[in-house]
């Protein structure tokens, strides 16, 4: 049993499949009927206008209608389009337990507990008949699928089949009048329209369903007394056949499989049964848990069931329809009806091959699942669950392909899957043991391999080679070498689809399909909603598959898109061009010729071979949303471009790929105030203030052209926007343009002509116009505003543009591919080069005229620019600016119409690249600025976690590979990388490693300083020093291999440092601990220290075990220090007198964790002994020893690394990896 879909819901007593759409209708037990979407699994409608359970529901086979009756006496016939109930029909006085509407009629037949049934016409909305002659509740009532007979069960015991033969003559009107004359006759005199043709007696329960067989007169009923009977019937009887025992409980539904002589049945027992019609056995059992089963629907073209039960209902189906096949060459092996059949896709001709075993057992599922077929040897594996799984090993004899009718004896054996490996080997998985057998064609053991995943499927992957499937991976299994190829983590793999060179695989699994190469490195991912059914490659590499209802296309890089749609699904053999072969659920071969140009149009754009894109633009209809969005998505506004007839995207396109000309064009087309501003920042954004003027014009925005033409110094048209200000009586536009033209007259003017007589003057006297300044103090009299003492004014007069006149310089490039192509599609050839759209455009606009404002005339704006652009190609370029230096002077290259055209040359690999591309140093790494991979190098190489102490040193060394050149204020800063070793000498084009700023002798000197430091007693200062060389050891590089040794015995010597300080540091925090001050103080002295460090430590150690009455220890120091020989002699005398005071008295007043005849090394972490022999853990990268317990802390000695981490180790030098 396949489940296809499950629903969770109340109790489901009715259900019905749409005989087209994937939908099911189920009415519930709580007064609610659902419609589902089975094939994407979602609820689509639902209507609750019953009262209580809804027991029937039928859709009708032509209309969007569907009949439901409930609980409640009532019949309701829906529209499912118009969401709601049409009408009621009323009559019964019941229960109402199941309606069905006719095929070919406007009739409903509904059964109920009121033990009646009744026939209603629902086009005029009326009972049409009412069948009597049950004595207890009918439990249903259908109607024959070809004849006029309905059947019906009752708990009265009985089955009935009724003849309604006389009620379709009432139908069909009769044409004859003798005809019409009798039949008025029974209408006065009350005859019957339906009469009970047999009544079929045999079971001891009520029967709770009957149902005809579709085509056979055979009737199956299921009923109370757990049993279910078959029964013929012919002209003038019907008899009891069989009886089918086996369920537990009272049997809910019983009935025929359209396609398979099998009846099926459901209980009360939790079962749904199928039996073999033919043999009348028990065929197989599906149970649940706890449900009980209720009702049970067939879909009336499909080969699918539904079965309602408490807790919702499934849909499923008995037998995977999927025919098992192989495609070999221009051949095609596939099995139908227990024969394999031949294919050839060229001839398109189809032959039968050789009859293959009938399955010995009853059971569902034993067709043959797989197909492997190996050309050389002409030999065919067939898979199928027989026995649990099992193969079977042919040999197609070479004369008999065309006759297929020798029956061979097949070669057999168990196991789950089984493909050919080689040409005479083939593998066979053995599941009990997670291996797989290899054997040759005398099915014979050749050789054993143990398999390492838990593998469930084995597939081919090329000769030697095995995909096995996990539940949740794939991988591919070298079988000679026994080694793993590939590994991909994947959803659970139904189906896999190697392409024509074995390059690529597509892995199918039930919602995705995962594209991968052939060492199974991950490509792409494609989620599907819908069930993938099957796929195959094309020519071009691109994968074609097929959903339940779709036929796709996925190209490389993870697009997909629909090619069709599907009525039926197909199971997809070959795609030839634009052919795809496929078979269907009947084992039949189809073609179907799909267009391609879509995905074709895509790859090409993908692969960039845009001659053919261009080719395809020019004579395809490639038109549409779709591939003007996918174009701009992908970067191709200019190809869109050509796409398009609508202005506003045209528009939007063309301000995207920066299309000046075709943007004017467009804007001029909509003319509207947002696309002129939006054309004005573009031009603007490239420095064609012709158009940005020509812009603003039509917008009249004088605020934004005076600017424009300040900032570009064209003085003549300034002035000319004062006139329009003032004859427009725009006074603050008009003062605006006298400040940006620096007329000051102007200015003072204004002032006095708007009464600002104060302003007026004092602009007038700071500018020097004494006679103006003179004329408007008599004005003002007493009024005068007093200047300012002591300030000196500076003139407030507009800056000269860097450049005036119109439009930035540009330089030649070649076109791009699409734009000489599709600028002239139609035209013939392709002109070399764009006309330069001339800068000024609308020189001669005269703005001002009688009546105020002309705007100018378009046409005659873009006449004017064209015709400049004719008479003088190169002008609004400015070509002849350029000074080139004579050594830019360049040869031709070729005698190309295309190569006196500017080609800006490629950006070539940053220096930092290059460097991160060569070295595997973490330093080399960090200079280049890519800290990321200089962490995760330090990580795999000394086990470092903690970064934050490295971060100052990073930024170092980038900024200190660099050095930054100011070229002018108005360009960025360039950067230029410096490099190690670098001499006039060397290749420009050879690229030297980067310049690092530590080096090894600035820690010889720290090392000294901290010598120094701790001599002098200055712990903290010492510490720091020490921890500060190994923070900087990992970003250190050194030439040569004996340099590498001294930086690794620099790494021990300054962590024992760093270790012994940290405990006498410690030790002078505590106080009120004399006998852990005297452990530390020990411990101190078993660090690997400098002879007169260690002198000091001993000292140290000596003087607190004395005080503390510690004699014994204290004398094993002073023994110690005596040894060293001191050359301070008060070192010496102090030693030998504790000795004496030692000797009288050789004892310990406190007990101390400290046993010096034992050897140790100290913990870093909890300053402990940790004696030889016992367990411990070391930092990888200082080497410094912790308890075990500290494993997996960051290391308290450098602070770097974490304890007991894995790590390959220090690498510092070129020298190590050569």
């Amino acid at each position: 049993m396949l489940t296809k879909f499950e629903t969770k819901s109340n109790r489901v007593k009715g259900l019905s499949f749409h005989s087209k759409r994937p939908w099911i209708l189920a009415s519930l037990h709580s007064g609610v009927i659902q419609l589902w979407d089975y094939r994407m699994g979602t609820l689509i409608d639902r209507f609750d206008e019953h009262d209580g359970p809804v027991r029937g529901v039928h859709f009708h086979k032509s209309q969007p209608l569907f009949v439901s009756g409930g609980d409640d006496y009532k019949i309701k016939v829906w529209n499912y389009k118009l969401h709601r109930c049409l009408f009621t029909l009323l009559g019964h006085l019941d229960y109402i337990r199941t309606v069905q509407f006719h095929h070919e009629y406007p009739w409903i037949v509904s059964a109920s507990d009121d033990q009646t049934i009744r026939i209603w016409n629902w086009q005029s909305r009326t009972c049409i008949s009412v069948l009597t002659g049950h004595n207890h509740y009918v439990m249903c009532a259908s109607f024959h699928p070809k004849e006029d007979l309905v059947v019906s069960a009752s708990l009265d015991q009985t089955v009935r089949v009724w003849d309604i033969g006389a009620l379709r003559k009432k139908t069909v009107s009769p044409a004859d009048d003798i005809l019409r004359l009798s039949q008025m006759n029974t209408d006065l005199f009350g005859g019957v329209d339906a009469v009970v043709k047999y009544v079929l007696e045999g079971h001891d329960r009520g029967v709770n369903w009957a149902a005809f067989h579709p085509s056979l007169p055979l009737i199956v009923s299921g009923a109370d007394d757990r049993q279910v009977k078959l029964w013929r019937m012919n002209d003038t009887k019907a008899w009891e056949v069989d009886t089918l025992r086996g369920h537990m409980n009272n049997v809910s539904c019983v009935m025929f499989h359209a396609k398979q002589d099998i009846i099926v049945s459901n209980s009360e027992d939790r079962s749904i049964r199928v039996w073999d019609v033919t043999k009348r056995t028990g065929v197989q059992t599906f149970r649940r848990e706890h449900d009980r089963f209720w009702i049970l629907a067939s879909h009336p073209e499909m080969n699918l069931l539904a079965a309602g039960h408490d807790s919702g209902m499934i849909v499923f189906k008995l037998e995977r329809e999927r025919p098992a096949f192989a495609v070999s060459g221009d051949s095609l092996f596939y099995t139908k009806d227990r024969f394999l059949r031949f294919y050839e896709f060229s001839a398109q001709k189809d032959t039968q091959v050789m009859p293959i075993r009938r399955p010995g057992s009853t059971s569902l599922n034993q067709s043959p699942r797989t197909l492997s077929y190996s050309p050389t040897e002409n030999a065919v594996l067939i898979c199928s669950d027989v026995d649990g799984g099992s193969y079977e090993l042919y040999f197609i004899p070479k004369d008999s392909i065309g006759r297929g009718d020798s029956l061979q004896e097949a070669k057999r054996g168990p196991g789950g899957s089984a493909v050919f490996v080689a040409r005479n080997r083939f593998a066979v998985l053995e599941k009990s043991n997670n291996q797989v057998l290899v054997k040759n064609l005398k099915n014979e053991i050749v050789k054993k391999s143990a398999l390492p995943v838990a593998a469930d499927a084995i597939f081919y992957a090329g000769t030697g080679n095995l995909l096995c499937r996990a539940e949740d991976r794939v991988v591919i299994f070298d079988l000679q070498q026994r080694l793993v190829l590939g590994e991909l983590q994947t959803p659970f793999v139904k189906y896999v689809v190697w392409s024509h060179d074995m390059e690529n695989v597509a892995l199918l699994s039930k919602h995705a399909i995962i594209i991968a190469n052939k060492k199974l490195v991950h490509q792409c991912t494609l989620h599907e909603t819908i069930r993938v059914k099957s796929g195959a490659w094309d020519d071009n590499g691109v994968f074609i598959y097929t959903t339940l209802n779709h036929i796709k296309y996925c190209l490389p890089n993870g697009d997909s898109g629909i090619i069709r749609t599907l009525d039926v699904p197909i199971y997809i053999t070959k795609v030839s061009g634009n052919t795809i072969f496929c078979l269907d659920r009947d084992g039949k071969n189809r073609s179907i010729v799909i267009d391609a140009t879509e995905y074709i149009f895509k790859l090409s754009l993908l692969k960039k071979r845009y001659d053919h894109v261009m080719s395809m633009i020019r004579n395809s209809q490639l038109c549409g949303e779709a591939v003007i969005a996918y174009l701009q998505q992908k970067g191709f506004p200019d190809v869109a471009l050509h796409f398009v007839k609508d202005e506003r995207t045209r528009f939007n396109l063309a301000i995207e790929s920066g299309n000046i000309q075709i943007a004017v064009a467009s804007a001029t087309a909509i003319d509207e105030k947002d696309y002129w501003y939006r054309l004005g920042v573009e031009a603007l954004r490239q420095g064609n203030a012709g158009i940005v003027e020509y812009a603003y014009q039509r917008t009249k925005n004088f605020e934004r052209l005076s600017f424009l033409y300040l900032i570009t110094g064209n003085i003549e048209k300034l002035s000319k926007m004062m006139k329009i200000a003032e004859v427009k009586n725009d006074v603050m536009g008009q003062f605006h343009n006298a400040l940006y033209l620096g007329d000051v007259r102007e200015r003072v003017k204004i002032l006095e002509n708007v009464g600002h007589l104060p302003l007026a003057y004092i602009t007038a006297s700071t500018h020097g116009l004494q006679d103006v300044a003179e004329r408007l103090a008599a004005e003002l009299g007493d009024n005068v505003p007093s200047l300012p003492e002591g300030k000196t004014a500076s003139l407030l007069m507009p800056r000269a543009p860097v450049m005036c006149s119109g439009d930035w310089p540009l330089l030649r490039v070649m076109k791009g591919i699409f734009e000489g192509g599709l600028d002239n599609i139609g035209k013939g050839v392709a002109d070399e080069e764009d006309e330069a759209a001339d800068g000024d455009w609308g020189e001669e606009l005269d703005m001002v005229d009688v009546d105020g404002l002309q705007n100018g005339d378009v046409t005659a704006i873009l006449e004017d620019g064209e015709e400049a652009a004719e008479n003088e190609e190169e002008a609004g370029w400015e070509l002849e600016d350029l000074e080139l230096p004579p050594e830019a002077d360049t040869p031709r290259a070729s005698v190309n119409a295309r190569s006196s055209v500017f080609v800006a040359p490629t950006p070539g690999m940053p220096v930092s690249q290059i460097w991160v591309q060569r070295s595997s140093l973490a330093a080399e790494h960090a200079a280049a600025g890519n800290f990321d991979t200089a962490m995760r190098l330090l990580s795999r190489q000394l086990g470092i976690k903690n970064f934050a102490p490295l971060r100052p040193m990073f930024l170092d060394l980038h900024t200190g590979s660099h050095s930054y050149l100011r070229a002018f204020s108005s360009a960025p800063v360039i950067s230029l990388a410096v490099e190690r070793g670098w001499n006039e000498s060397a290749s420009p084009n050879v690229r030297g490693p980067p310049a690092l700023v530590f080096n090894f002798s600035q820690l010889e000197e720290k090392l000294k300083a901290g010598y120094k430091a701790t001599t002098a007693g200055k712990f903290t200062e010492a510490l720091r020093l020490f921890i500060s060389i190994l923070h900087t050891i990992p970003l250190i590089v050194v030439e040569s291999r004996r340099e590498v040794d001294e930086v690794k015995e620099l790494i021990i010597i300054v962590k024992e440092y760093v270790l012994g300080l940290q405990i006498e540091l410690k030790r002078r925090e505590i106080k009120d601990d004399p006998v852990r001050q005297q452990e530390l103080a020990a411990y101190f002295t078993h660090c690997n220290l400098q002879m007169p460090h260690l002198r000091l430590a001993l000292q140290n150690a000596m003087t607190v075990c004395f005080k503390a009455k510690n004699l014994a220890t204290a004398a094993n120091f002073a023994r110690r220090l005596l040894e060293t020989n001191p050359t301070l002699e008060s070192q010496a005398r102090t030693a030998r007198q504790v000795l004496q005071a030692a000797e009288r008295n050789m004892t310990d007043s406190a007990q101390l964790n400290y046993d010096f005849r034992n050897p140790f090394v100290t913990c870093g972490a909890t300053y402990v002994p940790i004696y030889r022999g016992q367990k411990d853990v070391s930092c990888p990268y200082c080497s410094s020893r912790f308890v075990p317990s500290q494993e997996g802390q960051l290391c308290t000695v450098c602070d770097l690394a974490v304890v007991g981490a894995d790590a390959s180790g220090l690498l510092c030098s070129p020298s190590q990896i050569r």
